[in-house]
């Protein structure tokens, strides 16, 4: 196999296309096969150098060489010495006058060769003045003409381009500094401040290449050097930190190149198409979810490096080089720190010797509202002491107590606990947050990796204690202010996730490293089995109001058997809005928070009344019906008009719905005399913060799966069915549905067709839906249809739960299948996990009996029969 100098020397005499196309294809091949024995540094260089000759070879046969008024340059990235495999080469050619028509003419053959050959060029042609006029209007041209590197041409032209360059009245160090410092964070705004994304952007991401060149391009700017190393001798880095950004890069740049190989283009997002394969070239293994899971726990810990050290260099550079931070009016704090403005600073070198100070840093900041942040001199001494530390703070007894305090502060989870999550100090005092540090989940379902989907929830549970979010959730805000111990709300918070990536149940194992923590902290007996209750039954609450009908008293009755008390209750409630509402941005809707609030409320009654004495279900029925004819009564209906009715209806209609929900179908219907019609209603204000379908109709075959997929070919996701058929032989079915963006419907044009499309659905004569496509992020995933059997409250029935891929018209499709089966569906959960959808049917037989073994067997067999095909199709 050719190595690269070889390939250097070996172009082509003359030009030839298609000799051209095969050189340049050999390279790629042999870039490809040395990126598993060579440094990506090498390679990157490599392609650097074998375009440079490429250029010069074709600057040449155009004869251009012979022209001293043109000079040919590699700027940005290129003019670094640095490519990968697909990505821009940038092109100064600079002339000392307007070009003339010859030059026009050679130049432009020279950017078509170019663009015959494939390569994403970007030029521009600009005399000495243009350039540095334009280079003093933008900082991105002035910042790819900074590492510029002539390739080619007129020596002097280009000589006096980069003493300009160079000189102060171009850009001031000042001036570059401020103007780069605003980049990045419009940069990092972009991205919402966070590295944490699920297809991140491998160098504009916050800790990506662009912060790591960010560092480098203001000092250089500054000290007129081209490399970082020398920046080392200026003591703008150590060599600790120059080293820690060297690798840091190498394993950014690794991901890009192979990221470049997998996509055969120029492509900085590594999306979920290329993930598993890139981790792959990385030698992660080929273990699919896994193999991802472990490159992009290193990437995210790399850019935490990353973007540690770019906040501190920067503010080192402008306190220190720039001396911006001369006038920060100075206050002590104690012996050991001092207040610098906004920022907390160590008043010595040797400060943490005492370990206990690495705690009493974070007690001044949640201590002192005016603190910010860290002064870059004590980040430094910080992150030396961090990487010397023998063992866990949490061993030293002073540490310990701090801790504590910190739990216990009002403003212990404001500021402070952001920043002790971000410099590892979380890390240096608990063993296991060590482990879930950049531990990520291959899924739709978790935006965040384990660590920062944590800190979010501290920060919900926070906000419940600051009045300015009272409106917000204010249940949850209430309960919090009348807690006597909020901080065991924090600690359950810290723990409910530690033991994820682990092996086994981590709600289990996390609930003994809680018991173990308590032990150490010496909590009391009480408090210790509070914090370890909550951390294994953090679930429990989320997974009632989501999967089963928290309607239905017997529901009620058994969760609150398993909570046991009203305290437990409040804690409960409190962590697990917290919790969903950290998982992903998206999930989060008013109808999730309307089946939490309706559970804790039911569940608090069932407490007052006394376990003991369970609301029985006709008690609930005549409350109901009572309230509702009181309702109906004051719109002019009879009582015997009302009862005629409601002799037609199954009881259990009066369980699932309250009495506003049955006065608004009841006074429809009875206005309803055209029975040959349906009757479809669309709630046009939120109901408990969804929109709501209701459907009455003689039932007929395959109702259920014609209205959902009507409601699918209008785009909106359906999270809860209660389907019903009275003893008349009529449909009462309600569907809450939200559209995609997790907000009710209320647009009058898109309720009115929904409605057009339900009635149309009833009348079989909606329209052939063409079978929309799985998304791209979808088609990434396997999800093994699973049907499972569970015990229901009823004798007469059967709840199956069917996990698949949320693929369009997947309700569609089960429906289709309960039909084919003769199966009558009573009531559906829908529950979408990311890519995942987890459905829950109550169901029966044609003869309304439960289903025996049998007949659950081949339900079954037909159901994944049928969904495998559709995912493998």
């Amino acid at each position: 196999m050719k190595d690269a100098v070889a390939f250097q020397k070996s172009w082509p005499s003359q030009f030839s296309l298609e000799d051209y196309k095969k050189h340049m294809a050999d390279f790629l091949r042999w870039s490809e096969q040395a990126f598993e024995q060579q440094s990506v540094q090498s390679l990157v260089k490599a392609r650097a150098r074998f375009i440079d000759q490429l250029l010069t070879t074709l600057w040449q046969q155009q004869q251009l060489q012979q022209d001293q008024a043109l000079c040919l340059i590699a700027v940005g990235g290129y003019g670094r010495g640095e490519l990968h495999p697909f990505s821009d080469i940038d092109l100064l050619i600079l002339s000392d006058q307007q070009l003339t028509s010859t030059q026009q003419e050679q130049l432009s053959a020279f950017i078509t060769q170019l663009w015959d050959l494939k390569l994403e060029v970007g030029h521009s042609v600009r005399t000495l003045e243009e350039t540095l006029q334009l280079g003093k209007d933008d900082i991105t041209i002035a910042t790819n003409l900074m590492e510029m590197r002539r390739l080619v041409g007129n020596k002097t032209l280009y000589q006096q381009l980069k003493d300009a360059i160079n000189a102060p009245e171009f850009w001031s160090s000042q001036q570059f500094f401020e103007a780069k410092r605003h980049e990045q964070q419009q940069r990092h705004a972009q991205y919402h401040g966070t590295a944490y994304n699920l297809e991140p952007n491998l160098k504009a991401n916050p800790g990506g290449l662009r912060d790591i060149q960010t560092v480098g391009w203001v000092a250089k700017k500054h000290f007129q050097t081209r490399t970082m190393r020398e920046l080392v001798a200026y003591q703008y880095l150590t060599e600790d930190e120059y080293q820690e950004l060297m690798e840091c890069e190498a394993y950014l740049w690794q991901m890009r190149f192979a990221l470049h190989l997998e996509a055969g283009r120029n492509e900085n997002r590594l999306l979920f198409d290329y993930q598993p394969a890139v981790a792959e070239r990385l030698g992660f293994g080929s273990d699919g979810k896994a193999t991802v899971e472990r490159m992009m726990k290193r990437f995210f810990r790399t850019v935490q490096r990353v973007s540690e050290l770019n906040e501190m260099l920067l503010q080192h550079f402008e306190g220190s080089i720039l001396n911006n931070h001369q006038s920060a009016k100075v206050q002590p704090l104690d012996d050991s720190f001092e207040l610098h403005g906004h920022l907390i600073k160590a008043l010595d070198n040797g400060v943490f010797a005492r370990r206990d100070n690495l705690l009493k840093l974070f007690w001044h900041i949640a201590n002192n509202s005016n603190i910010t942040g860290i002064h870059s001199d004590t980040l430094r001494l910080l992150r030396q002491v961090r990487r010397r530390l023998m063992g866990d703070l949490q061993d030293y007894e002073a540490c310990r107590r701090l801790f504590l305090a910190l739990m216990r502060h009002p403003r212990g989870m404001d500021t402070a606990i952001t920043l002790m999550h971000k410099y590892g100090v979380l890390a240096a005092y608990l063993p296991q947050w060590r482990n879930i540090v950049g531990q990520m989940q291959f899924d739709l379902f978790h935006a965040y990796t384990v660590d920062e989907h944590t800190h979010r929830l501290l920060k919900n549970l926070y906000r419940y204690t600051l009045p300015e979010y009272d409106n917000e959730f204010p249940l949850c805000s209430d309960i919090v202010r009348r807690m006597e111990k909020p901080e065991l709300l924090f600690l359950a918070g810290i723990f409910h996730d530690i033991a994820k990536g682990r092996g086994g149940d981590h709600s289990e194992l996390g609930a003994m490293d809680a018991k173990e923590f308590c032990r150490l902290h010496k909590l009391s007996d009480f408090d210790s089995k509070l914090i370890s209750w909550l951390v294994e039954q953090h679930l429990l609450m989320s997974v009632t109001a989501q999967r089963k009908d928290i309607h239905d008293p017997q529901v009620v009755t058994e969760f609150a058997e398993k909570v046991r008390d009203e305290t437990r209750l409040n804690y409960l409630y409190c962590l697990t809005l917290a919790d969903i509402r950290a998982t992903n941005d998206n999930l989060w809707n008013d109808w999730k928070g309307s089946l939490l609030r309706d559970l804790y409320l039911s569940t608090q009654k069932a407490f007052r009344r006394g376990l003991e004495k369970p609301m029985d279900m006709r008690d609930q029925i005549r409350e109901n019906q009572a309230e509702a004819m009181r309702l109906l009564q004051r719109q002019a209906f009879t009582k015997i008009e009302i009862q005629h009715l409601w002799s037609r209806i199954k009881a259990d209609y009066f369980i699932r719905y309250n009495p506003r929900q049955i006065v608004w179908h009841c006074e429809h219907i009875l206005r309803h005399k055209d029975a040959r019609h349906p009757l479809v209603l669309v709630s046009k204000a939120p109901i408990r913060g969804s929109t709501q379908v209701f459907v009455y109709t003689p039932d007929q075959p395959n109702l259920f799966a014609r209205l959902v997929a009507a409601l699918d070919s209008k785009k909106v996701a359906i999270f809860d069915a209660q389907i019903m058929t009275n003893k008349d032989g009529y449909a009462m079915d309600t569907f809450v549905v939200l559209e995609q963006s997790g907000q009710p419907v209320t647009s009058p044009s898109r309720v009115q067709s929904i409605k057009r499309a339900m009635e149309q659905a009833i009348a079989g004569k909606a329209e052939p839906q063409r079978q929309s496509r799985l998304s791209r992020q979808m088609r990434q995933f396997n999800v093994p249809p699973k049907v499972s059997f569970l015990p229901g409250n009823s004798k007469n029935r059967t709840m199956v739960e069917i996990a698949a891929l949320d693929a369009p018209g997947l309700l569609a499709r089960i429906g289709d299948v309960f039909q084919q089966c003769a199966i009558q569906i009573h009531a559906a959960k829908i529950t979408t996990l990311g890519e995942r959808a987890e459905d829950f049917f109550m169901v029966s037989t044609a003869e309304d009996k439960a289903l025996d073994l049998d007949q659950q067997s081949q339900l079954k067999r037909t159901l994944i029969d049928h969904l495998t095909q559709v995912t493998e199709g």
